[in-house]
C-alpha cells in the first residue's frame, strides 16, 4: 500500500486549480470556514463582510482581500 503523505498536495487532481465560477457547488452558501476567514480578512482590510455570499464568490472575495492585506501565497 503506498504511503499517501508521499503524494504532494500539488498532484492532486486540479481542483485547487479550477475557476470558482466552474464549480458544480459554486452557487452553495459559503462555507463556515470561509465565512470566518473572509470576515477576519475583510475586517483587516477595512472592507465590508457580506455574509450571503456563495461559495463561489466568498473564494474570489478571499482571493483578492488576500492580495490586499499581504496574506496570500
Amino acid at each position: 500500500m503506498a504511503d499517501m503523505t508521499d503524494t504532494p498536495k500539488q498532484d492532486a487532481p486540479g481542483n485547487a486549480e479550477k475557476d470558482p465560477s466552474d464549480w458544480t457547488t459554486g452557487g452553495e452558501p459559503m462555507t463556515g470556514a470561509q465565512a470566518s476567514y473572509l470576515k477576519t480578512l475583510s475586517e483587516e482590510a477595512g472592507e465590508e463582510f457580506d455574509p450571503e455570499m456563495s461559495k463561489a464568490d466568498a473564494s474570489k472575495r478571499i482571493d483578492a482581500l488576500q492580495e490586499k492585506t499581504g496574506r496570500g501565497a
